[in-house]
């Protein structure tokens, strides 16, 4: 499969009053995964459902109630590390975090410490065509999610909503390798596309499927060149975690201020402490939640009640088999056997959707004007109305069927938009309502002729215009196809007119 070729980005420089900084951002990503049941008990996933109603006793932390492991679960999550190019840890165990809180029940959380089921990988983020960063991904472990605190249906009183509770999650961790708020959020941005890709989340940030603790720590410049000679970690500033981000908009504007605020700190002669923090959209700050916890806190030690996970090789490679192509690969040979720009790939390869229609439309046809067609006519009318592709009005033969009418030179471009039109709002055949409504291209010399002659003997100053001046010659042009409703063909007209006038 072929690869685009990429240099890397420049890190960010913020000015600061004494001397400029560099951003060094990792993120913490939390992906819920796709299964219709939770991680270790049968209770159902479905959003949205009454509180307290997708709750089995195992989920309630029911005396004498035992896990018992979700092996769809494991699946999605060794799809997800093979997609990201990462290790198969064959040998992972589940460790319990203790904390107490009111919505976990349990009083413990069942995550991955010491032996995360997915090792290494990497993630390329595009910032621009010919430009991206490769962050590599550290680990991916899978826990459960804790339930919801909900405190705004009494004023006196709390409550507690378990439906979440045990729901299956992936915590994909990356390494300090992010250099600035914009390539955080296409981190993301990128990470979802290509887990909506695998079918292993489906990305919904509004819904919580996807939430996102950035750690931000700023350095002085060349400072991080040293981190990534050494691995020695001094050579970077004090980090400090926001978390529960849910939006790429809110994750820029909380890396920004909360470098300004670690810059702000440092240049007074202060220490960065590391900590917790969330982020105020109301306010545009970010506040203290608590000191950092390290793992000592959480007092791990492996669950006595499940078993080590031991997964075969041959259960690894059945799921790498199957695999869909990813959205670097398909981008890269939407490029090669289209021809297309870059950013047009990217475009066409943000959503499987997407892809799936210019594909079907390009099928048998030229793929830059598919492109064409798809992009700037079916997506700017799409983001217009707040539509997906698949709720697209025109599907992909009836706009391939009105781009053959235009190759075949039945209509011009100009009429082609007028059909589009008709089929977006009345649907119907594109060939058939061409037929029907006498829109098909005038082809024949001989009543073009007839036409452009009459335009010229109708303005014979502006002749001598457009012989002093060649560049008029498009005023005769527009005049001919408004004479023939538009149903000329341009080129034939532009020809006839230049020769009529003397200019070829």
């Amino acid at each position: 499969m072929a690869e685009l070729a990429y240099t890397d980005p420049d890190p960010k420089i913020i000015p600061g009053a004494k001397a400029d900084w560099e951003l060094v951002i990792g993120m913490e990503v939390h992906a819920q995964v796709t299964s219709n049941s939770k991680l270790f008990s049968g209770a159902s996933t479905t959003f949205g459902a009454e509180p307290n109603t997708n709750v089995s006793l195992v989920d309630a932390a029911m005396p004498g109630m035992l896990p018992v492991i979700n092996g769809y679960c494991v699946e999605q999550a060794v799809r997800t590390g093979l997609g990201l190019k990462a290790k198969i840890n064959l040998f992972s165990r589940f460790d319990r975090k203790n904390y107490f809180y009111p919505d976990l029940p349990q009083g413990y959380q069942i995550s991955q410490l010491y032996h995360p089921i997915i090792g290494e990988g990497e993630i390329l983020v595009d910032m621009a065509p010919g430009i991206a960063r490769k962050v590599r991904v550290e680990r991916i472990h899978l826990e459960q999610d804790a339930g919801k605190s909900v405190h705004d249906l009494d004023p006196n009183l709390s409550y507690v909503d378990l439906n979440r509770s045990g729901v299956a999650l992936m915590e994909i961790v990356s390494k300090p390798d992010i250099r600035g708020p914009e390539e955080a959020a296409e981190y993301v941005r990128k990470l979802r596309q290509i887990l909506r890709y695998l079918g292993t989340c489906d990305g919904n940030m509004q819904e919580g499927s996807l939430r996102a603790d950035v750690n931000v720590s700023i350095c002085p410049p060349g400072a991080y060149e040293k981190y990534q000679e050494t691995q020695d970690f001094s050579h970077l500033g004090t980090r400090c975690e926001i978390k529960n981000m849910n939006s790429m908009r809110f994750i820029q504007a909380a890396i920004e201020y909360e470098a300004r605020r670690q810059i702000a700190i440092l240049e007074d002669g202060g220490t960065v402490e590391q900590e917790t923090r969330l982020y105020d959209p109301n306010r545009g700050e970010t506040r203290s939640m608590r000191s950092k916890e390290e793992a000592h806190d959480y007092r791990y030690f492996p669950d006595p009640d499940l078993l080590p996970l031991e997964l075969e090789q041959s259960f690894v490679d059945e799921i790498a088999a199957g695999l869909p192509e990813l959205p670097d690969q398909k981008k890269a040979r939407f490029v090669l056997d289209f021809g297309m720009t870059e950013y047009d790939a990217g475009v066409l390869t943000a959503e499987t959707a997407s892809a799936d229609y210019f594909e079907a439309v390009a099928s048998g046809r030229d793929g830059k004007t598919a492109a064409n067609w798809v992009i700037n006519e079916l997506f700017g009318r799409l983001n217009k109305q707040g539509l997906g592709v698949e709720a697209s009005p025109v599907d992909p033969g009836q706009l391939g069927g009105l781009i053959d009418l235009i190759a075949a030179g039945d209509i011009s471009g100009k009429i082609a938009k007028d059909v589009f039109e008709i089929l977006w709002s009345e649907g119907g055949d594109p060939a058939e309502i061409v037929a029907a409504r006498g829109l098909k291209q005038v082809t024949d010399t001989g009543a073009i002729e007839a036409a452009v002659d009459a335009v010229i003997a109708a303005n014979p100053d502006k002749v001598a215009q457009a012989q002093a001046k060649p560049s008029m010659a498009g005023w005769f042009v527009g005049q001919v196809m408004k004479a023939t409703g538009g149903k000329a063909a341009p080129q034939t007209v532009n020809q006839m007119v230049r020769a009529k006038l003397g200019l070829e």
